[in-house]
């Protein structure tokens, strides 16, 4: 089993991939919360350095609906990571490992 610091080296590289993806489409990006001491649900893998909310962003406009991200989402989800899009309650710019 990895180990915690193990899983945020994967969560990084990963989400270098997530942004040079997103850059290819077009979009530009900015942080969200990348790391939360507090603010979250309990457990929420931003306390562990393992989840990242990311803004999105088109020709200059902010695009802030669960589906703007699906494109991003369906990327995330393919090189092994989970995308809050797919919660009960939808969250769209979460991305975890």
């Amino acid at each position: 089993m990895a180990s915690l610091r193990e899983k945020q080296s994967k969560f990084a590289l990963m989400v270098g991939r997530l942004i040079i993806y997103a850059y290819s489409l077009g979009y530009e990006l900015s942080f969200g919360d990348a790391f939360a001491t507090s603010g979250h649900k309990k457990n929420s893998k931003h306390y562990s350095k393992l989840a990242i909310d990311l803004n999105l962003f088109k020709n200059g406009k902010y695009l802030s609906k669960t589906e703007d991200h699906k494109e991003l989402g369906e990327y995330w989800k393919r090189i092994g990571g989970i995308w809050g899009g797919d919660f009960k309650k939808k969250d769209g710019n979460h991305y975890e490992l």
